[in-house]
Order: C-alpha cells, then structure tokens, then sequence
C-alpha cells in the first residue's frame, strides 16, 4: 500500500498453500491476516485452492471512505464458498475501522448494551460452549446458580451444581474473562442459609434481572444456541428501533442427536415461540418465568409494547437451537426434577418409555400431553455446539450420547412418515374442537352469571 508522495516497494510473497506444503499442513485452525489490502486477493486463492481453515480473522483495509461494500463484498465471497465446499462457514462478522474520515456507525450511535441472565444447575456439558458463544456480544453475563428444591437429587447437600459446573463458573472467570462480564449469583447472595432456591425459577430469574445493568435484558438457558450472525442481527435490529420493547424466537428443539428434531401439537399451538428478550432499565421488573413476563415502570407488559415475535425472525432465517432432549444424563435429571416439583405427571415415566427406550414414537416430546414425533435436520449448527459435539466425539468432553440407531430407523420408515402426516392432519380438527369446548364453557358460565342476576332481582329486588 502506498500513500501520496511515497514510492512503492516490490518484495517476494509466497501463496498461503506454498507455504502450508512447505510445512506439512493440510488445514488451519486459525488464520490472521493483516495484510494491507491484500486480503481480498488471498481469500479469493484460498477459496479456489479449497484451504481449510476453521477460523479466519481478517483486517480489512478498504478504499478510503469505502467500507462497507468491500467489508460485504468479501463476506459474500466465503458464503458463495460454502456452496462450493470450501471448507469454509461463516460464523460471525465483526467490523471495526480505525480509517479516519471512515466510521463503522453513524454519528451519535450507540450499540445497545445486552444483560445476558441464565439459570443454571448442573450445566455440563453446555456451560462453557454458551458463555464462550455469548461473550463478544455481552455487556454482562450474570449466571444464577443452584438448585431448586426439586432438583436435590441431583445437587450437593449445600444445593450446588453436582456435576463440576461451579468449579467451570470460577475457572472461565479467572482465565477467559479479560473484560470482567461474568457474575455469578448464587442463593446464598440473596439470604438463603444453603444454595437451594426455594422460591423456583422466578426467583432466580428476578436475581439476575435486579443486577442488569444494560439496555436489554436476554434470558437464554444453558442448552439453548444463536447463530453468532443471528444474534449480530437482532442487535442491530435494537440499535436501529428503540421502540422495540420484546422479542421473541421460534425454536428448534434436538433430539439425541444433530440430525433430528421434533415437532408436534404442543410447538404448533405456539409453544416453539420463546419470548427471550426485553427492553430494560430503571423501574422495569421481571414478575414470572413461566412465561417470562417484564412489566415497564408503568406496570405495562413489554409484549403489550413493539413486541417482535418469532415468526418474523424466523421468515429471515433467524431462530432458537434448543438442545433440552440432546443428552441422556441431562434428560433424566431435568424430569426427575419436572416430577418432583409436581410440574409434570410421570415424567419419569416419560423419560424411560419414550426417551430412553423410543417405545412411543409418537410421543417423543417432554411435553407428553400432546401427540409428538421426529423429523430429520439437515440444517447448519451454531458453531458453539458444532465444537461441543465434536469434543464429545473426539473424547475431549465426555458425555454419554444416546444411540439414536433406533431413530434412524424410525424415520426411514414408510409408515412412521404417514403416521406423522397424519397426525399434522388431525392437529387442526383438534384445536377446532378444543375451540369448540372453549367457548361452550364460556357460554355456560355467561348463562349463570345472567341467570344469576335474574333470581337475584326476582328474590331481593333492584
């Protein structure tokens, strides 16, 4: 790069695949390149000579005053990649220019400042996966930890994460918080004589809620994953709209593996829409979990407000990962806790028949009530989970993974696919029915309040 009144110099340069074969290497985990306004040219090499590299970090240096057609330019070039198996996936973007003359937002623009809250209780082998993930795009990350009285088969007898997720707390907060975002919250910090949060999942979610401190408060659970480029999207989508006051996503929950999901009656009548994000600051109040519910400092729910819901996210791509049915272990220690806390009967039961053992395939969804069942996913991964699984695979983490050959089976058959479809079929005569029932009870209570009235002024008069 040469500047007004300098004289170029020409030196030798080496294309990037010369010099991995001189090295002996046939991919990189992480390639940095700054490189003056080259960068363009090596990626587009990189791209016809199929070099894997798991991540590429690039400073741009565009034309001055020109950021960011080039910045997209060059995003668009290892996207048409993936389509050409690259070996590249993009995960996410980050801009930065120190260009003078040249600024990445415009003049008086603030990034909203984002207040994760997660609840978490024995949290392997997601923990450390999610707090890395969520990290770049955090203002703060307060863990609330311990167990509800319903968990404590599971926890210490002080209440604790059983499974090495405090000890992950304090390490990820010694080596891997540079920037000092994480807190954790613990029972104990709110008065209790033991770890035990005895007032359930709206008290921990009110104890991460009190210690916000950002513009925007984003309650994810410990299995629950965003694209990176996702939640960069919804970020903006804030910093461009103040008036949005909620957000909701569409999920996807996994089952067992990668490769298939559920759907059923439950998620279709709306229970796929997580409300997850709200508008936060002085006087705003979180009141329940179930479900999340934020009043303003007038008292008004914030989806009564500029709530956007899942379905439009999810028409732009973007949506929730929900691994909750991913893992053995943790299956059989969230039900025993649905169970003893009285939230679900014979959850349990549930876990052993349709989880364990895929003897109910048409139920294969916690939620047991509702006819449910499996479908393939063929779709990317956020790259958090990509990394965790293969972890797991590689022996680097170990987690017990569920056979799942009895799915595969499942869903490579001619029957189980017209079962389902016609479970997809039956589902709408459902709610017509259960719509039916509704309103005939409101009728009945409607005709003894009227009838009611009537005696009353028959009898006692006025």
């Amino acid at each position: 790069m040469t500047r007004p009144g300098q004289e170029a110099v020409t030196l030798p340069v080496r294309r990037l695949g010369t010099i991995m074969s001189e090295l002996g290497h046939t991919r990189l985990d992480l390639l940095k390149m700054d490189i003056e306004g080259a960068e363009f040219a090596v990626v587009r090499d990189m791209l016809s000579s199929r070099i894997e590299v798991d991540q590429l970090v690039v400073e741009v240096h565009p034309p001055q005053g020109r950021v960011f057609g080039p910045i997209w330019r060059l995003v668009r070039a290892l996207r048409r990649g993936d389509s050409a198996s690259s070996g590249f996936r993009t995960g996410s973007v980050s801009c930065h220019s120190s260009m003078q003359g040249a600024s990445m937002q415009r003049p008086g623009e603030r990034r909203p400042r984002v207040s994760f809250g997660m609840i978490v209780f024995n949290g392997q082998p997601f923990i450390r996966y999610n707090l890395e993930a969520l990290y770049p795009f955090a203002h703060e990350i307060i863990v609330v930890e311990g167990a509800s009285l319903g968990a404590a088969a599971h926890a210490t007898p002080m209440g604790h994460s059983s499974d090495g997720t405090v000890e992950l707390l304090r390490e990820f907060a010694a080596d891997h918080d540079p920037e000092r975002k994480l807190s954790v919250v613990t029972a104990e910090d709110e008065g209790s004589p033991d770890g035990y949060w005895r007032g359930e999942k709206t008290e921990q979610s009110r104890a991460y809620a009190s210690r916000a401190t950002g513009d925007y408060l984003w309650q994810v659970d410990v299995d629950e994953f965003y694209q990176p480029d996702d939640m960069a999207r919804v970020i903006a989508m804030l910093a461009d709209d103040p008036e949005i006051t909620a957000v909701s996503f569409r999920e996807t929950t996994f089952w067992g593996d990668l490769e298939t999901r559920v759907d059923g009656w439950y998620q279709r009548r709306g229970a796929s829409e997580y409300h997850r994000l709200f508008k936060w600051g002085r006087g705003y109040r979180y009141v329940e979990h179930r479900p999340p519910t934020v009043l303003d400092p007038h008292g008004v729910d914030l989806r009564a407000g500029k709530w956007v819901r899942g379905s439009r996210l999810a028409a732009d791509g973007i949506g929730l990962y929900h691994y909750s049915l991913l893992f053995p272990r943790q299956v059989l220690e969230k039900e025993s806790y649905y169970q003893a806390s009285g939230l679900r009967d014979e959850a349990m039961r549930w876990a052993m028949e349709c989880y364990i053992g895929l003897n109910q395939p048409y139920r294969v969804h916690n939620v047991h009530a509702y006819p449910s069942w499996l479908e393939r996913y063929a779709g990317d991964h956020p790259p958090a989970i990509r990394r965790l699984w293969g972890d797991i695979q590689r022996g680097e983490v170990v987690e017990r993974i569920r056979p799942n050959q009895d799915a595969g089976r499942l869903l490579a058959s001619r029957g189980y696919a017209v079962g389902r479809r016609l479970l997809e079929i039956l589902d709408y005569p459902d709610r017509w029915r259960l719509g039916v029932v509704v309103l005939a009870a409101r009728a009945r209570r409607a005709l003894r309040r009227w009838i009611g009235a009537r005696l009353r002024r028959l009898f006692v008069g006025g």
